[in-house]
């Protein structure tokens, strides 16, 4: 399984699932907080056209460019079908953030050859490796904390 920090500095796309405009949601805290740092941003929502200036998706199959991680804030009975389709769009990585929790998902993902993050948010481990010079230690791994 490749660092989380390897994981962090090759991506340049994120396909962030269940993000909206609404401000006060993580999602969308997380999303804007990855955008300020330089990635790509992805919107995948169904009841949405745009967010943070990005043409927002129904879905993970309808985005025409590559998606190096895709970024989960769903419940988790809805994970199986966006890691299903991470799956068929060859994405590098299923990162699924607390409370999206799904380890059946994960280890479909794990099996079909992707990176899976478990349970961590991306924000926090993004900058803990922006500080930390050992953060290349750290191996991503699904039952990570």
């Amino acid at each position: 399984m490749e660092s989380l920090e390897k994981i962090l500095r090759q991506a340049e796309t994120i396909a962030v699932v269940g993000l909206s405009n609404n401000t006060a949601r993580p999602a969308y805290e997380v999303a804007e907080y990855l955008q300020r740092s330089g990635y790509r941003i992805i919107p995948i929502n169904p009841n949405e056209t745009a967010v943070l200036g990005e043409t927002a998706y129904p879905d993970l199959l309808s985005v025409p460019q590559r998606i190096d991680i895709v970024d989960i804030f769903r419940q988790p009975e809805a994970v199986p079908e966006i890691t299903r389709q991470a799956i068929a769009r060859n994405v590098k990585v299923v990162w699924m953030q607390p409370g999206a929790e799904n380890y059946d998902a994960a280890d479909q993902a794990q099996a079909a050859g992707l990176s899976v993050i478990v349970g961590m948010c991306l924000r926090v481990q993004h900058e803990r490796a922006q500080s930390d010079p050992l953060a290349h230690l750290t191996s991503a791994n699904n039952t990570q904390n």
